[in-house]
């Protein structure tokens, strides 16, 4: 077995928003359950999609589809602490983005956890692959990992 990966750092982000902990995120061990993560990772991207893309997942005529999602866990998180979720672009596709999400704990520097989530963009009716619109693209170039040459689907 390799060496563990080092946690993320803040400063490895281009988007931030902060997300409350809840009692019932907590499990039985006393720590946010695994299975929250994910909706942290939902959370993150769906705000950034809306606000700085221009996504409607109500109306619009693209939608993205999740396709692939991982976390690898380095510390727990416990209700009552305050998630900083971190939020880059690893990959932009002609109809595809990979992110990729930092969840730091509080004012911490390192990441508690490290998530890998993929969305296909497709048109609403067809559910078919499209083009990623002009204002979503230009919001998502945005968050791209500088040191990643760019990629086509």
């Amino acid at each position: 077995m390799g060496e563990r990966p080092r946690p993320p750092r803040r400063g490895d982000f281009r988007y931030f928003q902060t997300i409350a902990t809840r009692w019932m995120d907590n499990d039985i061990y006393g720590h946010v359950n695994n299975v929250v993560y994910y909706s942290y990772f939902d959370t993150v991207i769906a705000r950034y999609l809306m606000e700085e893309g221009g996504l409607d997942p109500w109306h619009g005529e693209v939608v993205g589809f999740a396709v692939e999602s991982a976390c690898r866990y380095f510390r727990p998180l416990a209700f009552p602490d305050r998630v900083v979720a971190g939020l880059r672009v690893a990959r932009l596709g002609n109809s595809s983005v990979v992110y990729e999400i930092g969840i730091f704990r509080n004012e911490e520097e390192e990441a508690c956890a490290a998530g890998r989530f993929v969305h296909v963009f497709v048109d609403r009716r067809s559910e078919r692959p499209v083009p990623l619109p002009a204002r979503l693209r230009r919001a998502l170039a945005q968050l791209r990992d500088e040191n990643v040459a760019p990629a086509s689907d």
